[in-house]
């Protein structure tokens, strides 16, 4: 699933061609897609609005329009691309965007779990996420503050999208390497140095990952370069960078994730 870095990196790379774009119209083929309102709705309510702006929350992408706000989660496989009209539709671009200068901006998604949504009130879909960790009202202070008010494993803590929002998978399991620190501490367990040293390992990380547009690991994502700098993520039984011990994958939560068991002691 793309994480925060994909989808910034998707943002920056849809703002040349999408900002200033009036929908005409969209072609729906997918109605699950549609989160809110009704298909009907949506598109009713979103014909002849034009594209303000474009930013992010978490990992969802916020398209500011003059009336509403629309918002898309890309999930698993989603992908949006901007094209002419004229360009072949692939049979898993779901749902279309139709601009009045004659292009499209297509949500590819093969396995259906994207979702689209056309709301008044941003926090209507987003209130319940955690502190953005790039912005600058997240300090070392407010990440321990909640750290602190929780019995939780790093991992765990880190993947909680109501505690920080955006990080993923990779991401967590990046910065705690950074940080010499092992997923299965708890989160209440960490003194100030070390909040420091993960609050520094979360932001550098992520700001590294967006310089390289994010990660490719499989067709969903091509065009990131970060994969090439994988610390732990994806590297079982390779040497560590740091100390030479070999990368080591257990199961937290459902979820892969890898650790050195020299630079990350329990």
């Amino acid at each position: 699933m793309p994480e925060l870095p994909e989808v910034e990196t998707t943002v920056r790379q849809l703002r040349e061609p999408c900002v200033g774009q009036r929908i005409v119209d969209v072609t729906i083929h997918w109605a699950r897609h549609i989160a809110t309102p009704s298909p009907k709705q949506f598109r009713q309510r979103i014909r002849d609005q034009k594209i303000e702006s474009i930013t992010r929350r978490a990992k969802y992408l916020i398209f500011n329009l003059e009336s509403s706000f629309l918002l898309i989660h890309l999930k698993m496989s989603g992908r949006l691309e901007v094209v002419d009209a004229d360009t072949p539709r692939d049979k898993h671009d779901h749902t279309i965007f139709h601009f009045a200068d004659g292009r499209e901006m297509r949500f590819n998604d093969t396995r259906k779990f994207g979702k689209v949504y056309l709301v008044d009130d941003v926090n209507d879909v987003t209130g319940h996420l955690g502190p953005e960790p790039l912005e600058e009202s997240f300090t070392a202070k407010r990440l321990g503050e909640i750290l602190h008010a929780h019995h939780k494993p790093l991992k765990t803590f880190l993947l909680d999208q109501t505690l920080l929002a955006g990080v993923g998978n990779i991401y967590a399991d990046e910065s705690l390497h950074r940080a010499k620190i092992h997923p299965k501490r708890y989160s209440n367990s960490l003194k100030p140095d070390d909040v420091k040293k993960l609050w520094r390992s979360i932001r550098h990380t992520l700001n590294l990952a967006i310089k390289h547009n994010g990660s490719s690991i499989d067709w969903v994502y091509p065009q990131g370069e970060h994969q090439n700098h994988f610390r732990v993520y994806d590297r079982q039984d390779e040497p560590c960078y740091t100390c030479g011990r070999s990368i080591r994958r257990i199961v937290m939560g459902g979820r892969s994730t890898h650790f050195c068991s020299g630079c990350q002691r329990l």
